[in-house]
């Protein structure tokens, strides 16, 4: 038996692939992780306090994208380790993010705007980012502490008052 497909047989299948922003904005973090001289994407104060806090690892933390059907722009902040060539940096995010983006989706990036926020040597950006997660840590650890005494006293003192309603206040 032969098998012909006439077009006018075939059945046209219609449908769409659409892209979250943060789906985008992950294939970029996860790409960007390994540029030389890049110390971090920077969200902002308050997104990087929380990033510390959390210690999360959320890779979108100051990537923002607009995602259209057939294209993408990028803008992100950055913090760039001093001495290092910004311009190579810069060139190198948006080669890397074209390609990505457009190798896992097929959308074209049309703008990447990079923002440098600040500067430092290697060892200061770690001794900060290890600083406030110490910090972060002693607190969390001293707190524990804390509530785990004021648990015990207020266990002790409700046994205490139970053990006074149950007893006959007559005799």
């Amino acid at each position: 038996m032969e098998n012909k497909t006439n077009s006018s047989e075939t059945k046209q299948m219609s449908g769409e692939l659409t892209f979250s922003d943060k789906v985008i904005q992950k294939i970029i973090g996860f790409a960007l992780a390994d540029i030389d001289g890049l110390l971090t994407i920077d969200g902002g104060f308050f997104s990087n306090i929380a990033e510390k806090l959390v210690n999360t690892n959320d890779v979108t933390t100051g990537i923002h994208t607009e995602v259209g059907k057939k294209q993408v722009a990028v803008d992100m902040d950055i913090v760039v380790e001093f001495g290092k060539d910004v311009r190579k940096i810069y060139d190198e995010v948006k080669e890397i993010i074209s390609s990505e983006v457009s190798q896992m989706t097929h959308l074209e990036v049309v703008e990447v705007n990079v923002n440098v926020v600040d500067i430092k040597s290697k060892e200061q950006y770690q001794e900060e980012s290890e600083t406030v997660q110490d910090k972060v840590s002693d607190a969390a650890s001293s707190t524990g502490r804390y509530i785990s005494k004021q648990t015990s006293k207020a266990t002790k003192k409700a046994k205490n008052e139970a053990q006074a309603r149950t007893e006959p206040r007559v005799e």
